[in-house]
């Protein structure tokens, strides 16, 4: 198990730490710390502070993500998702919540918002070369196979 620290920012004592709701979660969700409610129209987004910051080793990241409830029912999703959080990071989490539904979606305090999910990340260096190796898809993209 790797451990990864969490503080709650001052004024956020009241709000739920990061929680994975079962055992088999990838995700915990994130809680809105947001002080009076936030209303979001359709087709705009709005940074949603969590009130925690994370210290996690060198070799982790943090990624957010949308909920799967909030984009069925509602429409809302994070905007860059996902969102990295870099192991060396220390400030606050915030979540860019996007509105691709019809109506305004309101965060309250305590709302769960988003989930963070933790990934390994390689350590990679990169190579320059003259030109690169061959393969049968050669430099396809973007619908290159069709529908």
């Amino acid at each position: 198990m790797i451990g990864v620290k969490v503080i709650q920012l001052q004024g956020n004592e009241d709000l739920p730490l990061p929680t994975k709701m079962s055992i088999g979660s990838s995700g915990f969700d994130l809680h809105a710390a947001v002080k009076e409610t936030s209303v979001i129209e359709p087709g705009k987004w709005k940074l949603i502070p969590t009130g925690i910051a994370v210290s996690m080793p060198t070799g982790l990241e943090a990624q957010v993500r949308p909920r799967s409830g909030l984009a069925l029912k509602q429409g809302i999703t994070v905007l860059n998702s996902p969102g990295t959080i870099d192991a060396d990071y220390r400030g606050e989490i915030g979540v860019i919540l996007l509105n691709l539904g019809d109506e305004p979606f309101s965060v309250e305090r305590g709302d769960r918002i988003a989930q963070l999910v933790f990934a390994e990340v390689p350590q990679v260096s990169l190579e320059i070369v003259e030109q690169l190796d061959e393969t049968a898809r050669g430099a396809g993209g973007f619908g290159h196979t069709g529908k």
